[in-house]
């Protein structure tokens, strides 16, 4: 009888413990997805950056995101977090046009690793979740809520969640407290207070069984549907801020101003610099943030962009440099 008592025992101990170890801190769960959450710029038909976006590494060199992120795009790359290495997407492998999802092949990526999928259909109000992405082009941010609904939209489901996410994080992935993906980032209600959503990964599950052939971005094809559930379009100006007056400083680094057109105090720009060769065509894309305040109607001078000498040397041998703001906070 002793002995049944200590084997139960036993295994109840170690039935506990297996059924904790699955969980990770959110020091581990974020170290683990951001090493598989990409940073996606689209661009148009003359290269110009259309978009900003996330998408996450499902299989080897295959990305998952939304479809809104690459619409009316013809070309574009993605970057690792963190790093400056453009990887070019050779086109679209699998859609879902209802659900607003995509995945995307890329050229070879050295030490890509995937996020292991969840099941969405078993989380539940009020467990903790995290996003991933680059809202605003703000890469590799990290961010911790909870499920706040799980809501019905026809016969699909959609996740309500109070993570914080931004134009730019659509398509970066939603994480349950195992590290495992349950949702993919679609959209944020502006107009609300942190009411964001998510793509159940159920959905995403589907769609990369259904991978196939590397497609190019038809612009016939590839669009979303007028069911698609939300639009988060990342990388449209702003305007109320303009930049200018740009100039080199120790061979290397990129002075500009800020100016401030509102009535307000302004801080918090948020902005991508695009540097073109000679021929026109884009060479590197920096994203960046001056967080000081710049007061109504007054500029401000600023050095914070670090550019690459082998782009410097193409800009000043008969190249451009284009600033687009994507967004600014008001400075109470």
């Amino acid at each position: 009888m002793k002995t049944c008592l200590k084997i139960l025992i036993t295994f109840v101990i170690l039935y506990n413990f297996a059924g904790i170890s699955h969980a990770q801190n959110p020091q581990q769960i974020a170290k683990k997805a951001l090493e598989s959450t990409v940073l996606l710029v689209m661009e148009d038909a003359n290269g110009q950056p259309l978009s900003l976006g996330s998408g996450f590494f499902v299989r080897t060199n295959q990305v998952a995101t939304n479809l809104h992120v690459i619409k009316g795009a013809s070309r574009g790359y993605i970057k690792l977090i963190g790093k400056k290495t453009k990887y070019n997407i050779s086109g679209v492998t699998a859609v879902d046009t209802t659900r607003d999802l995509v995945i995307l092949k890329v050229s070879s990526v050295l030490g890509s690793k995937t996020i292991p999928l969840g099941d969405s259909d078993a989380v539940q109000v009020g467990s903790p979740v995290y996003a991933v992405g680059n809202p605003r082009g703000l890469e590799g941010t990290f961010s911790q809520g909870i499920i706040s609904s799980i809501r019905k939209i026809g016969t699909d489901k959609i996740l309500q969640i109070t993570a914080p996410i931004s134009p730019g994080s659509s398509g970066g992935p939603v994480l349950n407290e195992n590290g495992h993906v349950i949702g993919v980032s679609v959209a944020t209600y502006r107009s609300g207070q942190n009411l964001n959503f998510a793509i159940p990964s159920n959905y995403l599950e589907k769609l990369i069984k259904q991978i196939g052939l590397v497609r190019p971005f038809p612009k016939d094809k590839i669009t979303g549907s007028k069911n698609s559930i939300f639009a988060d379009q990342g990388g449209k100006s702003t305007k109320g801020i303009t930049a200018g007056k740009i100039s080199w400083k120790y061979s290397d680094w990129l002075g500009f101003t800020l100016r401030n057109h509102t009535r307000q105090d302004v801080g918090f720009v948020h902005f991508y610099v695009i540097f073109y060769d000679k021929l026109g065509d884009p060479i590197d894309v920096e994203i960046e943030t001056y967080i000081l305040t710049i007061p109504a109607g007054l500029a401000k001078r600023t050095h914070v962009i670090n550019v690459d000498s082998d782009v410097v040397w193409m800009v000043k041998d008969g190249g451009k440099i284009e600033f687009r703001i994507l967004d600014f906070k008001i400075v109470e």
